[in-house]
C-alpha cells in the first residue's frame, strides 16, 4: 500500500475504483509531469450520491461533502495514469463547478470540501490554487464537480 493510500486508510478513507466516463473522454491525461483529470462528479458506487441545485434542494455542508468525494474520485483516476499516488509532487490547481440556486454564493465554502481533503491526504502537497465556480446545470443534474491538476515526481 503507498503512503498516500494509507493516509486514506487513517483518514477512514478508501480509493474508489474509477468512475467510467459519461461521453467520450478520459478520466485523466498523463501530460509530460502533469495529470489533468476530467471533471469529477460525486459518484459512489456507480451513483450520485445527490441531485439537484446547492442552496435549494441540498445544502451547502452536503455539497461541501460531495466536493470531498470528487476529490476522491479525481485521486483515483490520477493513480490510474500516475501508476502510484506516492509519484504526486503537489497538486496545482483545483477547479471546481457548484450548480448553485441563483441566490447562493457559497461556492468557495462548497469547494473546500475538496480542497480539505487534498490536504489531509497530501499535506503540504495539497496546497493548491483553486477556482470556485457557480453554474447553472452539471452533467446528470449534479451538484459539484471538481477537476485537478497534478505534478509529479520523475521517477516513475
Amino acid at each position: 500500500m503507498s503512503a498516500v493510500e494509507a493516509k486514506l486508510a487513517e483518514l477512514g478513507l478508501r480509493l474508489p475504483e474509477v468512475v467510467p466516463p459519461l461521453a467520450a473522454y478520459r478520466p485523466a491525461a498523463l501530460s509530460g509531469r502533469y495529470v489533468y483529470t476530467a471533471g469529477q462528479l460525486p459518484m459512489v458506487d456507480g451513483e450520485l450520491a445527490l441531485t439537484g441545485k446547492v442552496g435549494a434542494e441540498v445544502t451547502a455542508e452536503e455539497a461541501k461533502e460531495l466536493a470531498r468525494t470528487c476529490a476522491l474520485n479525481a485521486l483515483a483516476a490520477v493513480k490510474s495514469v500516475a501508476g502510484d499516488l506516492d509519484r504526486v509532487a503537489r497538486v496545482v490547481k483545483v477547479t471546481g463547478f457548484v450548480a448553485s440556486a441563483a441566490d447562493f454564493t457559497g461556492q468557495p465554502g462548497v469547494l473546500n470540501g475538496a480542497s480539505e481533503l487534498l490536504v489531509d491526504v497530501l499535506g503540504d502537497k495539497g496546497v493548491h490554487a483553486r477556482s470556485a465556480v457557480g453554474v447553472a446545470v452539471l452533467p446528470l443534474d449534479a451538484p459539484v464537480e471538481v477537476e485537478i491538476l497534478v505534478e509529479l515526481t520523475e521517477t516513475a
